[in-house]
């Protein structure tokens, strides 16, 4: 891992075709869903003392992926996302230590302080002359505080979606001139 430091200082927009903002939920209690959101935009504000930076990034809902057309169906109705009346979700950052990005995130009018443990993995000249830099954050939070509340029981005990939600980013950022 490259040091943070050496982020250069300014304004950078979110590369949305090498990002991904991605979930894992618990399906049946025993495997693993993973989804993502192509459709994200953002930037990022790299202050001289890079705790002073800040993030503001957007994620179109619609664009849901989990490779189930069904499945991404229902997460787009009422019982999840609502995308007709919620189209996006939002990340605005509060603090950062170097190591833990800290913000509101905002899904379907519902806004609530989450902490990413972040990753920083460099900087890059691409072959164009553009300068990008890479991160990659996780952290866990429980879709119920965001009024996700839908669920099923199963027969054999228990639900047939966790509560629990990891998100995992792993983002290109490109600087702007």
């Amino acid at each position: 891992m490259s040091s943070i430091k050496n982020l250069p200082t300014g304004t950078w927009a979110v590369d949305a075709s090498h990002t991904e903002v991605g979930f894992v939920a618990r399906h049946l209690m025993v495997t693993k869903v993973r989804g993502s959101f192509p459709e994200v935009s953002g930037t990022v504000t790299v202050a001289e003392d890079v705790t002073a930076s800040t993030v503001d990034v957007t994620v179109g809902m619609a664009s849901v992926d989990t490779r189930s057309a069904d499945r991404d169906a229902h997460l787009r109705s009422a019982d999840f996302f609502d995308v007709e009346n919620y189209p996006t979700m939002r990340f605005v950052s509060t603090s950062f230590d170097g190591e833990e990005l800290s913000g509101e995130l905002t899904i379907k009018d519902v806004t609530k302080p989450v902490t990413f443990e972040v990753d920083f993995n460099g900087v890059q000249a691409d072959p164009w002359g553009n300068t990008k830099a890479g991160f990659e954050a996780e952290t866990e939070i429980n879709r119920k505080d965001w009024g996700l509340a839908w669920n099923a029981a199963i027969e054999g005990g228990g639900v047939l979606v966790s509560e629990k939600i990891k998100i995992v980013l792993d983002v290109q950022l490109l600087k702007q001139a």
